[in-house]
């Protein structure tokens, strides 16, 4: 390999490392917020996500896009629609969170490529393979298990992984990049935030000038944390094959689980257990199946160049 794309390559590493590690630890940082409730930890992402957003363009002097797609009203709907439901996955994820169900969330983001997949048979009508098939299978049967393990059906993991997967379906039909599709659903989500904001401030409900400045600086960095990941994401995605992002993107389920067990020692029955590895197995299943078909690929050494704005797909980049 050529000294230039092995150097791209160890960029696109720890891009790609800072990014689902970001995400893999911010369970640590939700209970850092409390005493705000979820509503209101929630309403200050969606706020101040564009604060960072604007910064960020603002930065880059990067708004040619914003014209053209304010004459495309589909577009524009669908964005719309994301916002709604990365809202509905943000805020499950913080109230899940603060309530003592980390493991349960990681569960949810374990679950999500299978919930892509069956995305991609019933709404686009893909050909699945045998193997994939199998995945789907395993992984039906491990939200089997953990419904008795729980003793109910896993409704946080399930609601994280099907809003996240609905997220990533619609974020597909858009085309848009990372930063730009993250400016215009945090534009569309600002209104109803400040509106909450102001209603918890004028009902004396509100903490963010109550608990000093340390707690209202954690609110306010609510939305950088959002957007520096998105960032890193996408330093990686124009570095990286897509089989190497698709193997990276475990490592955020993977530290939640570990701060979920070893930190914040949740109890992992013997029901949960098998249920989660269950969910492992299917994943082991796509990992190898993916693996072997790249495998039968030719190699390609074109690197992508760093400039630019990259065009960060799929919805992989917005979660939890």
């Amino acid at each position: 390999m050529p000294q230039v794309a092995r150097s791209e390559t160890g960029k696109g590493l720890w891009f790609g490392f800072a990014a689902y590690g970001i995400w893999g630890l911010f369970p640590l940082y939700w209970p850092l917020l409390e005493p705000s409730s979820a509503m209101e930890i929630l309403a200050n992402r969606m706020a101040w996500s564009l604060v960072a957003a604007v910064a960020i363009l603002a930065v880059r002097r990067h708004w040619g896009w914003l014209r053209p797609l304010l004459a495309q009203p589909r577009r524009l709907a669908l964005s719309a629609l994301a916002a709604c439901v990365i809202a509905v996955n943000w805020g499950v994820y913080i109230w899940a969170v603060n309530a003592g169900h980390v493991v349960e969330t990681s569960l949810g983001y374990f679950i999500n490529p299978l919930v892509t997949i069956a995305f991609g048979v019933a709404v686009l009508h893909e050909r699945l393979r045998r193997t994939q098939w199998a995945a789907v299978g395993i992984g039906a049967l491990a939200v089997a298990v953990l419904t008795v393990g729980y003793g109910r059906p896993p409704w946080i993991a399930l609601i994280l992984a099907f809003s996240f997967g609905s997220y990533g379906l619609l974020k597909k039909k858009v085309a848009l990049g990372g930063l730009e599709s993250f400016a215009l659903e945090a534009a569309f989500l600002f209104p109803f935030a400040v509106a909450y904001l102001v209603y918890l401030s004028v009902t004396g409900h509100s903490t963010f000038t109550g608990h000093g400045a340390g707690h209202a600086s954690l609110l306010a960095l609510t939305g950088l944390i959002t957007a520096v990941p998105l960032l890193c994401f996408g330093g990686a995605a124009i570095r990286l094959p897509l089989s190497t992002l698709g193997l990276m993107q475990y490592l955020a389920p993977v530290f939640q689980f570990l701060i979920g067990v070893a930190y914040f020692h949740e109890t992992m029955e013997p029901a949960r257990w098998a249920g989660f590895g269950l969910v492992w197995a299917a994943l082991a299943v796509l990992t190898w199946d993916a693996l072997r078909r790249t495998a039968r690929q030719p190699v390609s050494t074109t690197v992508v160049p760093a400039q630019g704005e990259p065009a960060v797909g799929e919805g992989v980049a917005s979660g939890t």
